[in-house]
């Protein structure tokens, strides 16, 4: 049995799903390839505000009954936005599956952007923006993106700036959908104990009516990349460091190799290397991480900390020695067996999440035209080599190729 089922509807939607027969939870959501890096420059944000405005009326339903459809019986109904993706997505006991396939559909494609909403959640919004200013662990992190993209759109703030914001219209949401939005790169996709053909029978119902969509957007690949330092100084009282790099995209043969070695570096491990070298060791940090995202034409590395000022510069000494030891020194067989037993485990409890496991699905559609299955990338893992990785480190996180981003406490 395969896993998943995947049908293509004539107005070229795609629905895919997967049956897991242990739950009775459905897991459902709309995965659109349109995210923050599709916005032209008086567009920021836009894409994240419409994330917000498809609860605030559609063609037949106000705000109050979009909120309350599914709460009322136990469901969630949510959001999200990223650099190259947009979801609507919800949770729901298996019996109510069609009530939420219905309202899915309906704020995906009929929300009427009100005036009076739009100027409500444009404050919530800006309120999101001082509060995300407020938490420099994560500010530090997304102003990153643009140290290492600078003027291309993927290093724009998924929230845009307090000027575009507040000066978004109807019509510009209007302009926006119409300049991204096609029939043939969305996807519905579904995990739940429903057999495949309900779904698909509701599919018919809610989604084959639809029009064709198209639109001629065309994204810009990004490639001119300058390594840069940049020091600014903020009112905390800790540092917080972001040392980082482009790396491969989602479609390079290297992308499984490097994802393992940035887990060996900085995984969610209490074991990786930046820890137990800056926390276990010296004591220098509560938290050290490493992470890699990948986009269609390109990827970010970056290493995240935050330390005392006067710690600063002896931290970021400790990270660039263990950068260091991956391009110098090979793993040995049993670290590197280690290595893979551990990557192999952690992806395998990523993919008990069904709700995780629904949006992977629809996410791997959209950019590979395929779902890798947990046993083709247990493969993979299987026969990444220590060579391999030690190449991998010296082609990407050569010093000279690294990049800063430091908020230093003003006092």
């Amino acid at each position: 049995m395969p896993d998943y089922q995947l049908h293509t509807l004539p107005n070229g939607i795609r629905i895919i799903h997967k049956q897991v027969t242990h739950t009775k939870i459905a897991h459902s959501g709309f995965m659109l390839d349109i995210g923050s890096r599709d916005e032209k420059p008086e567009e920021l944000g836009i894409a994240h505000f419409w994330e917000h405005m498809a609860f605030k009326g559609t063609k037949k339903r106000k705000s109050f009954h979009i909120l309350n459809r599914l709460e009322t019986v136990g469901g969630e109904l949510n959001a999200y936005t990223t650099k190259e993706k947009l979801c609507f997505y919800a949770s729901v006991l298996d019996n109510h599956f069609e009530k939420a396939f219905d309202l899915l559909t309906d704020i995906t494609f009929n929300s009427v952007f009100p005036g009076k909403e739009i100027e409500k959640e444009r404050g919530v919004i800006l309120e999101e923006m001082a509060m995300y200013l407020d938490t420099p662990e994560d500010a530090v992190i997304d102003e990153f993106d643009n140290v290492i993209f600078q003027n291309h759109s993927l290093g724009n703030n998924i929230l845009g700036t307090r000027e575009s914001v507040s000066g978004f219209k109807k019509a510009d949401f209007l302009k926006f959908i119409q300049d991204n939005m096609s029939t043939d790169r969305l996807v519905f996709c579904s995990v739940s104990s429903l057999p495949f053909d309900k779904v698909q029978k509701l599919g018919q119902k809610f989604l084959a009516p639809l029009p064709r969509i198209e639109s001629s957007r065309d994204r810009q690949p990004f490639s001119l990349y300058q390594p840069n330092r940049i020091n600014l100084e903020k009112p905390i009282t800790q540092a917080h460091c972001m040392i980082g790099c482009p790396a491969y995209s989602l479609s390079d043969e290297k992308r499984i190799p490097f994802f393992m070695l940035s887990n060996i570096l900085g995984g969610p491990g209490m074991n990786s290397r930046l820890n137990l070298a800056v926390r276990e060791k010296h004591g220098l940090v509560y938290t050290i991480d490493a992470n890699y995202t990948t986009y269609i034409d390109t990827g970010l590395f970056g290493i995240y900390f935050g330390t005392e000022k006067k710690q600063l510069n002896r931290t970021t000494s400790l990270v660039l020695k263990e950068l260091k030891i991956l391009r110098e020194k090979p793993l040995g067989t049993v670290q590197l067996h280690t290595a893979k037993e551990q990557l192999m485990g952690q992806l395998a409890m990523a993919e008990e999440s069904n709700i995780g496991l629904m949006m992977m699905l629809g996410k791997s559609i959209l950019d590979l035209d395929k779902v890798e299955s947990l046993n083709e990338i247990f493969d993979q893992i299987r026969g990444i080599t220590a060579r391999q990785l030690q190449e991998i480190a010296n082609e990407i996180l050569h010093e000279d190729n690294l990049s800063y981003l430091n908020y230093i406490p003003a006092n």
